[in-house]
């Protein structure tokens, strides 16, 4: 994209398809900025195996440790790769330090850098000892040798790496029984005659058990160490049949995919990128959307080879496909052969439910787990250049949005306009940018909204009466129900029923009851926001026979709307995490601004001749940070924000805050 190039940073994930000493390898490179964690998200989706990036001079950063988090929650084994070794203050013991404490990891050390900032020059391979070097006058770093080394030539550097090659035996002997039994047996006396395949195969075992990481260093500027780097993917991350994915069972071979991201593109349309984890693809082949609940045709199968898109007739499982002609498909949808492939599958794991006792929710099951999409925590509205290019900014909004499911748009009831609701402010200012680029768009954006909720602090009843006759029917209902705060988080309204009530309620009247409720926490009493954390109870409910369900819903919100105006009502808004790096002469000038914004520091690490403060503040006080931090210190530092949760706000900001709002509108 021509943002990723102007800002240096990946925004969409890139896939790519390329062959290694006989292997097939499928890359995808995810971004790492925290406005686009659903991005990293619906990959790791995909995956069967990472390659985890760091900086060597700055080892684990604040989106090293949320990208790493998504890893473990999709269970995926990874390998570690040190980057930037050439640069200057460049570590690799800070860094992998820094993995053990902060990650919580067991980093095995495959290689170790001959040389570190300007005089790296190559790498040793642990496991083999041999050295890498690779030419300095070469910059694709296509030119290396590799050597045994010596006793005569490198006595220091032998030492150091048979030292280094026993520790890493004793650590994999500590994690995997079958190689412990095999060291202690065979080569208690002596530990260099363990052949280097022996070892290579219990990293492998430990590497998908997930109880170690290997760690390999490099630098990506100028290729060096990146051909041992493909080696180790080859060697010790998963391939696909070692990945075991509990739905594969029942489907027994057909096909099951998942679409994973969109692209538009101008010529062909949606372009949509499909993982296949079992059975085949062929174009012109007819497939089934679960989630979309409709059939869909592929028109023609590519494969995106280096940075090119080869048009081929079919793909097997374990690969990405880029498929050309599927128009209703969107990010996070299942792809099965045929409505009936999924029911027979579904009926399998009924089966199995049963012999089992478990509960049928097998079918649920069947959808691969769709994508997590995190709720938008910053909006604004976006006005078309005149009223005639409205259809215009809609068509490009519904694209965005099939390519990009984080980013929410929806309609301001009040005032009609297009509002943009997205996880951050880079998130929204890129959105803006591509409608300009893509679809021709000069649109112009308000100013940017926290996304506030409120909630209730109290107990309060209220009662409700609706009588209509419409025609020759008589509407008529009465309710009386109490909210009151709920101590757990709950976006949606917890719902109980009186006994003297849930008895004799239709499903009907009580689907009705709670779209009511539902729609009367949309907008709360305070400043319109989402209402939440309220617990709601239904006293008494009197229904005149003949009632229509809209009746039951309009009066049983009107009544929430009663009692939560009367009850003791609170803002809640949105707390980011804050994590500044900082040199320390600029320290005390950022923790001052910082006091200034409500912030609240937990802690203040030192990273190598940085300084890290981490702590808390306010969404809504964090406006236009960059800029600022740019400012106090000169460009030199970098900050990470995510949301951390909804806090209640105190009494004098909340009556600050509604006063501007009652002031301005």
């Amino acid at each position: 994209m021509a943002q990723e190039r102007e800002r240096g940073i990946t925004i969409q994930s890139a896939a790519v398809t390329f062959d290694w000493k006989g292997y097939r390898i499928n890359l995808i490179d995810t971004p790492g900025h925290v406005d686009f964690t659903l991005e990293v998200e619906r990959c790791l989706r995909v995956l069967d195996g990472a390659v985890a990036v760091f900086d060597a001079s700055a080892g684990v950063e604040a989106q090293t440790l949320t990208v790493w988090r998504q890893a473990d929650k999709h269970k995926i084994p990874r390998i570690c790769f040190l980057n930037k070794m050439d640069k200057i203050g460049a570590s690799f013991n800070y860094a992998v330090e820094s993995i053990r404490e902060k990650l919580k990891a067991k980093p095995l050390l495959l290689q170790l850098p001959i040389g570190e900032g300007k005089t790296f020059k190559g790498v040793v391979d642990v496991v083999s000892k041999e050295k890498l070097l690779w030419n300095p006058n070469s910059d694709d770093g296509k030119d290396f040798e590799r050597k045994p080394l010596l006793e005569m030539s490198d006595p220091e550097l032998l030492k150091e790496i048979t030292e280094a090659r026993n520790a890493l035996i004793e650590q994999v002997a500590d994690l995997d029984d079958e190689f412990a039994d095999l060291v202690l047996g065979e080569f208690s006396e002596n530990f260099d005659l363990l052949p280097a395949e022996k070892l290579q195969t219990a990293v492998h075992r430990v590497t998908l058990a997930q109880t170690a990481v290997p760690v390999l260093c490099g630098s990506a500027l100028k290729n060096k160490g990146v051909q041992p780097l493909l080696d180790a993917i080859t060697m010790y991350l998963p391939s696909p049949e070692e990945r075991n994915y509990e739905f594969l069972q029942w489907y027994k071979g057909d096909l099951c995919a998942l679409a994973f991201k969109v692209l538009h593109d101008k010529q062909r349309g949606p372009l949509v990128f499909l993982r296949i984890y079992s059975g085949m693809i062929k174009r012109q082949l007819a497939i089934h959307n679960i989630n979309g609940n409709c059939t869909e045709r592929i028109s023609r199968l590519l494969l995106p080879f280096a940075d090119q898109h080869v048009e081929i007739p079919s793909l097997t499982a374990g690969n990405i496909a880029l498929t050309v002609g599927l128009k209703h498909t969107a990010t996070g949808d299942t792809i099965v052969s045929s409505k009936s492939s999924a029911l027979a599958a579904c009926r399998r794991a009924e089966r199995e439910g049963e012999k089992k006792h478990r509960q049928n929710d097998e079918a649920e099951r069947l959808l691969l787990a769709g994508v997590e999409i995190p709720e938008p925590v910053f909006f604004c509205t976006i006005e078309p250049p005149s009223v005639a290019k409205q259809p215009d900014l809609d068509h490009a909004l519904k694209c965005l949005q099939r390519e990009d499911p984080s980013l929410k748009v929806k309609l301001d009831p009040d005032s009609g306009q297009t509002i943009l609701c997205g996880m951050g402010e880079l998130h929204i200012e890129i959105i803006h940018d591509r409608i300009k680029r893509e679809y021709g768009l000069e649109t112009y954006l308000g100013p940017l909204q926290v996304a506030y909720r409120e909630t209730i602090l109290n107990s309060v009843r209220a009662t409700d009466t609706l009588d209509r006759t419409l025609g020759d029917r008589r509407h008529l209902v009465t309710v009386e129900l109490e909210a009151k705060s709920l101590e757990t988080s709950s976006l949606l309204p917890v719902i109980e029923y009186a006994a003297s009530v849930a008895q004799d309620l239709s499903q009907a009247s009580r689907e009705a009851i709670e779209n009511g409720l539902h729609s009367a926490c949309l907008q709360g009493p305070l400043l319109g926001s989402p209402v939440q954390d309220v617990a709601i109870t239904l006293h008494s409910l009197a229904i005149h026979p003949g009632t229509s369900t809209a009746m039951i819903s309009a009066c049983v919100s009107r009544c929430l709307q009663k009692a939560l105006k009367k009850a003791d009502k609170q803002i809640l808004e949105p707390l980011m995490n804050l994590e500044v790096t900082v040199t320390r002469d600029y320290l005390s000038p950022v923790l001052a601004d910082l006091a200034q914004r409500r912030g609240n520091i937990q802690e203040i690490q030192t990273r190598q001749d940085n300084k890290v403060v981490i702590g808390f503040v306010p969404l809504a006080e964090i406006m236009g940070y960059s800029t600022v931090l740019r400012t106090l210190t000169s460009g030199s530092a970098t900050f990470a924000l995510e949301l951390s949760n909804y806090q209640a706000m105190n009494p004098q900001d909340q009556s600050t805050l509604l006063s501007q709002r009652s002031g301005s509108s």
